[in-house]
């Protein structure tokens, strides 16, 4: 019988707590809370829409803001897709012009390069090579037409942290709208939506021990108005996205936020110290270095590059469940566009691995995942190719 590889996957996603699955469960089969939301004349659906907005409270509080300002999607993609595509749309003004960056997660990166194909004004910043995108950048790429700008709060990738406080002010101050994806963010970072200058946030849940196909979009004041929507068929979601809502999905996002607000700062101090454990241990190894900032970024994730010839993710897969790149990236086998954005030649962007850690990572599983790389690196080059 084989035995898995111990799993550094957690930034490609994370495995349903046993909790949420339960309260999952309790939403099907005909004892269960299996009604449609949207049908409010009896108790079957009342039942079901009162376990939906308990769960949109539940990712109200983790993230600080109300829960009538977040919408149900089927995931970050979809939010991305959603507020990127639903403001450009829907802003009929002389303001066309769209802000991103060259290290953002594929979700957002092909939706505003086929805004650009469409004739939008895009300015794609280049990241420092710390890999972060810097206020100041922004602060220069803003002009009178700027629309929006559309960042990560934590790259997918690095898990470096962008200041989007900071940015968010200078985008406000010049009248623009600011979106970020807060996929890799939410669970891990304390956000305050009420106290942040964001007119728009993703969400996802499988990246927070939820399940996959549910995720959600914080939609603020100023974005409301503005914001088209971009699935049309009933009206659901307060006009922005139609369709019948999976029950058993949000609640198990609502459960997932829930755990995290419950649990959160005790995680975090948890995987730091396996995280400082990982990190010290691959630097001491020959030929390896740390992409990233060291310091504005979050625990979870960590990227090293290893200098070594033929050295890949593939080689350790019977052992560690780790990535070169994000899964957004794998279909084509290409080398990290974030990495090379960053100035890493090919050679070295495809040595590079992501090693990200989670809820059930062990001290073990880190001692086994520096004693594998440190194998590796003392086999002959022979055995990497």
């Amino acid at each position: 019988m084989s035995t898995l590889p111990c799993y550094f996957d957690y930034a490609a996603t994370t495995p349903v707590d046993d909790r949420v699955i339960q309260a999952m469960v309790a939403c099907l089969g005909r004892e269960g809370t299996f009604g449609n939301p949207a049908s409010n004349s009896h108790a079957y659906g009342n039942q079901a829409r009162q376990a939906v907005e308990l769960a949109r409270r539940q990712v109200g509080e983790l993230v600080g803001t109300d829960a009538d300002s977040l919408i149900w999607t089927s995931g970050a993609t979809e939010s991305n897709n959603l507020a990127i595509k639903g403001i450009a749309f829907g802003a009929k003004g002389p303001r066309r012009h769209l802000i991103t960056s060259r290290i953002e997660h594929k979700a957002v990166v092909d939706t505003v390069r086929q805004l650009e194909q469409a004739g939008y004004p895009v300015t794609w910043l280049e990241p420092d090579s710390q890999g972060l995108i810097q206020p100041e950048a922004v602060r220069q790429a803003l002009r009178e037409d700027t629309l929006l700008v559309s960042l990560m709060l934590v790259n997918n990738e690095l898990g470096t942290v962008t200041d989007i406080a900071t940015i968010g002010q200078l985008v406000r101050d010049q009248g623009a709208l600011f979106h970020v994806d807060a996929a890799q963010g939410a669970g891990k970072l304390a956000i305050v939506l009420n106290a942040l200058p964001v007119d728009l946030m993703s969400f996802s849940a499988h990246k927070t021990y939820g399940p996959k196909g549910i995720g959600a979009l914080y939609v603020g004041e100023r974005a409301r108005p503005l914001l088209e929507a971009q699935m049309h068929g009933g009206g659901h979601e307060q006009g922005f996205r139609s369709g019948t809502l999976a029950t058993h999905q949000i609640v198990g996002m609502g459960a997932a936020f829930a755990l995290a607000s419950a649990e959160m700062a005790e995680e975090l101090q948890r995987i730091s110290t396996l995280s400082a454990q990982l990190r010290d241990g691959l630097l001491a190894l020959p030929g390896v270095s740390l992409n990233g900032d060291p310091q504005q970024r979050v625990p979870h994730t960590l990227n090293i590059c290893v200098d070594s010839p033929g050295f890949t993710a593939m080689s350790l897969s019977s052992e560690l469940a780790v990535s070169s790149t994000s899964a957004c990236n794998s279909a084509s086998s290409g080398a990290s566009h974030v990495l090379l954005a960053m100035g890493l030649s090919q050679a070295r962007a495809g040595s590079s691995l992501r090693l990200s850690l989670g809820r059930y990572t062990q001290a073990a599983d880190v001692e086994k995942a520096i004693a594998v790389i440190a194998g590796r690196l003392s086999a002959p080059s022979a055995t990497f190719w």
